[in-house]
């Protein structure tokens, strides 16, 4: 074979393997959010300072993502995601090992349709309007289902068209850890042929984004399952007919380089718990970029249960973000709870034991490091 000749199968290969490789990729990316936080008034006898191992601006998390190019448009895609605890290292969301995400499915044009774990559509409706998200100050001190809102066994569908997005999620056992109390688990499996609806869960949202502004309208609901002996499933769902619902009203407007979001969420559980079954937690938030490195944001959120007085909760949150590089940042914030005589709801959201005596007020304030990669 001439040389020229061989050169030229030998470029064409390596041009046809470029091609095919270009055909799917797998991204490594991650986040690491650490800080020491300071909470007051902790059940009214002193201050605690510790470092939080749930959150601080963000989730710390390590994940890799993929897509294979099926052609005509068509994808398989797949997230595999898992939390961890910046302090110990150790794994998040009840100990799973992929507990942030772990699903595959298809996209195209018309959208995708995933299966695993995977947010509820309770995640994408707030994205946009929670101005200060999963910080730890932010509104999963109020409710811990916020931050949380995912299921096992779930199969999704989520579409963009043009400013219209539609999503909806369906569960056959929506939670399979027992975490103890805690929205990390909540010990509800399901899938069970004696039961139907046991821990079941559903979703739906509609959302619409322009560059200037945003709406969202989005409904979650969870069943329970029956409790046999000394088995108990988190939340006070004790049987599959009692269920804990939530819809979300909410939006957000750019206005010059601010942006304002708020919103509303209502809640009706029919769980046994030591609160009413309705609620409402308003909030109000405000971003402001000071410099192009540094950032302020602001919120005030207000939980008011229905027919009950004083089980009110209202925090008040302030944070300013620097950013060293596009990777790196530092920030402090601050955040205030005022609680009604009936509830004791700490600030912090970042780990448990920081809760005030019953109708007590708490600061909480925090410093860290956030980085990207």
């Amino acid at each position: 074979m001439k040389t020229s000749s061989l050169v030229a199968l030998t470029v064409s290969g390596l041009a046809a393997a470029g091609a095919a490789h270009a055909q799917s990729s797998v991204n490594l990316y991650g986040l690491l959010d650490a800080g020491i936080e300071s909470v007051s008034n902790v059940q009214s006898v002193g201050r605690l300072t510790r470092m939080p191992s749930n959150t601080a601006t963000i989730p710390s998390r390590v994940g890799m993502r993929g897509r294979e190019d099926l052609g005509g448009g068509q994808g398989a895609i797949f997230t595999l995601e898992m939390g961890l605890a910046p302090d110990t290292g150790a794994s998040g969301q009840g100990g799973r090992l992929f507990g942030r995400q772990a699903l595959v499915g298809l996209a195209g044009n018309w959208g995708a349709v995933t299966l695993g774990r995977q947010y509820t559509m309770t995640f994408w409706s707030l994205l946009d309007s929670d101005i200060v998200g999963p910080t730890v100050y932010g509104l999963g001190a109020l409710d811990s289902y916020i931050p949380n809102a995912r299921a096992d066994n779930s199969i999704a569908y989520k579409g963009k068209f043009s400013d219209l997005t539609v999503g909806a999620t369906y569960s056959f056992g929506r939670d399979a850890v027992n975490a103890g109390p805690s929205s990390a688990g909540t010990n509800c499996a399901g899938e069970n042929g004696a039961d139907a609806k046991a821990c079941r869960e559903w979703s739906a949202m509609v959302k619409y984004d322009t560059k200037v502004w945003g709406a969202a309208v989005a409904y979650d609901r969870i069943n329970g399952r029956t409790v046999v002996g000394t088995d108990r499933v988190f939340g006070g769902l004790t049987n599959s007919s009692l269920s804990d619902a939530r819809l979300m009203v909410n939006g957000y407007v750019n206005i010059a380089a601010v942006k304002i979001g708020g919103g509303v969420i209502h809640r009706k559980t029919a769980g046994i718990l030591p609160t009413p079954p309705k609620s409402d937690l308003w909030y109000l938030g405000a971003s402001y970029p000071v410099t192009p490195a540094l950032t302020l944001d602001g919120h005030v959120a207000k939980l008011v249960y229905k027919d009950a007085d004083n089980f009110d909760s209202t925090i008040v949150t302030v944070k300013a973000m620097y950013n060293l590089s596009k990777r790196t940042a530092v920030y402090a914030q601050i955040g205030t709870i005022r609680n009604g005589s009936r509830t004791n709801v700490s600030v912090s959201s970042g780990a448990p034991g920081s809760n005030p005596a019953m109708g007590g007020s708490q600061t909480g304030t925090m410093v860290g490091v956030r980085h990207t990669f």
